[in-house]
């Protein structure tokens, strides 16, 4: 993709911590008959492998996966928090006028081979693993156990898993860094204002935390 050394994000834990924090993403392939993507929540095993390792798993009824055993590499895109960003947030709007609309997101690419696994106790545990990623923020959770055992096993039959160590990890913030100082304040405050119809207080986080006043940050001109 696009990446200008102002929006680059090297630090693997970041990224990683992007990937469990929204775990759908789509699974792109390229074979014989075009380009095929499927919507996927994935598990990030960060440990494993040199930038870590994707398991998901998708249904057997879906054509997708066996174009997985033929490929020799797929594309993983995880999309974190994203939005429009209002120039009227701008300070220089008041100076020159010379601004425009632009939109802030935060994004991560992997590639890897994929492998199928078709292990009953490799899935089960995949599947355990990936419940408890989300139920363990609720207060009461949900968990494998409280289901019959003879539907789980059913349910478990309709579905393949896969395995994506991955080769190559890109990172990129997209977060106002190319804007001067006193725009990424005017940023940072349209962001948190409960009155905008635009509000997106995590975001807002985001963007201070990739000021270019953090030390972050490196002047760019240029767009997405």
């Amino acid at each position: 993709m696009y990446l200008p050394k102002a929006f680059r994000e090297n630090r693997i834990e970041v990224m990683h911590g992007l990937m469990r924090s929204h775990p759908l993403a789509m699974l792109i392939t390229g074979g014989e008959g075009g380009l095929n993507a499927s919507p996927v929540p994935f598990l990030i095993c960060p440990t494993e492998g040199e930038y870590g390792t994707l398991r998901a798993h998708v249904a057997r009824a879906n054509p997708h996966w066996p174009e997985l055993q033929r490929v020799s590499e797929c594309l993983v895109v995880f999309q974190g928090e994203q939005g429009y960003i209002t120039p009227s947030w701008y300070a220089t709007k008041q100076v020159t006028h010379k601004v425009v609309p632009t939109w802030n997101y935060a994004t991560v690419h992997a590639w890897g081979k994929p492998h199928i696994v078709e292990d009953a106790v490799w899935l089960r545990r995949l599947l355990e693993d990936l419940t408890q990623a989300q139920e363990s923020k609720r207060v009461q959770p949900w968990n494998m156990g409280e289901a019959p055992a003879d539907f789980i096993d059913g349910q478990m039959k309709a579905i393949i898993g896969m395995e994506i160590p991955i080769g190559r990890i890109e990172g990129k913030w997209k977060m106002s860094q190319n804007r001067p100082a006193a725009d990424q304040v005017g940023v940072v405050e349209g962001l948190r204002s409960a009155n905008d119809a635009h509000r997106n207080a995590i975001m807002a986080e985001t963007v201070a935390e990739c000021s270019v006043t953090s030390g972050k940050g490196v002047p760019f001109t240029g767009s997405a």
